[in-house]
């Protein structure tokens, strides 16, 4: 796939910001201040000798950063908040005078949806293009595939996706929730609220769904002294769930517990639908279902079935106000914005701030000034970094309507500290 090096030129499905358009968004937004950071520093205070000193993409006037994310095959139905939410941070900050002086420069790659090409694609950017950081993936697939690249080249990824946990590495920041503060957290809502004692878990073939829903497994039986009573994958853009359907209905479990992603959700949906398996009738909870998704499921098709996640388009927070009219602004009245769309956009805001508290582009200054770097802007309400390069954040479980919005009937008390290891779930 062709890549583009100019931040500002369209992309299919994503349209250019004209001047006007970023003016009136900026003025929309107002100045984005970041807790516990400094003002905006002027290029010449910060020589390039001296905050670059591991040969990156660093000017004077500028700074290189990789965009990695399908803009094509099954996994671009989510995918492409991201790649927007990512771009507007950029376009804010750039707008504001940029990072350490320097505007970023951004180029974009397409994983196609497809592991290997993500490999090669992160290999072209930290290699070739000598990006300073990377905005990118979505499945854990994906992030596999590139983790040893990150690793060997010392870059740095900020990966904004919900994901099982079990890993923690010096090269990833992970703006999305693991395990405990999504999959446990659901599944203890919905044994105390809706008394689900049996559950049916169904997935995605690849590694996040299936390791999601071992670790669901071992907090059913080992934890909550429920039972499993169905347990099936699907292969990556799948459409027949008629099988499937079949055994649920069979089995029937006081929960569906989904972690079907990409393309697949919309025929799950409306074939369960088909099949009389509605909210009105069975209990359904997912955790891979966000406002992204829903645009091509329908909300007729969703209605009374239930999320887990920590952010939703609906969130009731003057952060998240400006944020969605900042994201309308730029991409239409129409467009929405789910989890990972949201935990895309803090990548570029924790990047600046983490390299504006080093003084500083190289990787190892970055990553040793990110834990502790709060967020008292996000649109989800506040994150901070914890020194497992995990966020703390809130969970939330939010039921779906059939105008295609979610309501949120479920939110955590507290903050939750990051757990990507959690003890009896290995």
């Amino acid at each position: 796939m062709s890549h583009d090096h100019d931040e500002n030129a369209s992309r299919p499905g994503i349209p250019a910001l004209s001047d006007v358009t970023r003016r009136r968004l900026l003025q929309g937004l107002g100045a984005i201040p970041l807790a516990g950071v400094p003002g905006l520093a002027f290029a010449q205070q910060f020589p390039t000798a001296k905050v670059m000193t591991t040969g990156k993409a660093v000017t004077d006037t500028e700074v290189v950063v990789g965009q990695l994310h399908s803009s094509s095959g099954t996994m671009a139905i989510s995918e492409t908040g991201a790649i927007q939410a990512e771009q507007l941070a950029i376009d804010q900050i750039n707008a504001m005078g940029g990072v350490l002086g320097r505007k970023i420069k951004v180029i974009k790659e397409d994983g196609a949806s497809d592991w290997p090409t993500f490999a090669e694609k992160s290999r072209k950017l930290i290699l070739n293009d000598k990006v300073a950081c990377v905005f990118g993936c979505w499945t854990s697939a994906s992030r596999k595939a590139v983790l040893p690249i990150f690793e060997k080249e010392n870059n740095l990824l900020y990966y904004p996706t919900f994901y099982e946990g079990l890993e923690q590495s010096k090269n990833v920041i992970y703006t999305g929730q693991e395990a405990t503060q999504q999959i446990l957290w659901g599944l203890d809502w919905a044994k105390d609220e809706k008394k689900a004692k049996t559950f049916f878990l169904v997935g995605s073939d690849y590694i996040w769904p299936r390791t999601s829903m071992k670790i669901a497994r071992k907090h059913i039986e080992n934890f909550q002294k429920g039972k499993v009573v169905g347990e099936e994958y699907y292969a990556l853009g799948s459409t027949n769930f008629q099988s499937l359907i079949n055994k649920i209905k069979i089995a029937k479990p006081d929960c569906i517990f989904a972690a079907v992603v990409g393309g697949s959700n919309v025929a799950f949906y409306k074939q369960l639908k088909a099949a009389g398996i509605t909210g009105a009738k069975q209990f359904l909870l997912t955790l891979s279902v966000t406002e992204d998704e829903m645009l091509g499921v329908g909300g007729e098709n969703f209605a009374g079935f239930f999320s887990s996640m920590k952010y939703f388009q609906t969130l009731e927070n003057d952060n998240n106000k400006k944020f969605v009219e900042a994201f309308k602004a730029a991409y239409g009245p129409k467009s929405v914005i789910g989890d990972v769309t949201q935990a895309g956009y803090l990548g570029p805001w924790l990047w600046k701030a983490a390299v504006e508290r080093a003084g500083s582009f190289d990787v190892d200054a970055v990553v040793k000034a990110s834990p502790g770097i709060e967020l008292k802007t996000a649109p989800e309400g506040y994150v901070k970094v914890h020194e497992n390069h995990h966020l703390w954040s809130k969970a939330r479980i939010a039921e779906g309507m059939p105008d295609g919005t979610f309501k949120v009937v479920a939110e955590s008390k507290d903050l939750i500290e990051p757990n990507p290891f959690p003890k009896g779930y290995q």
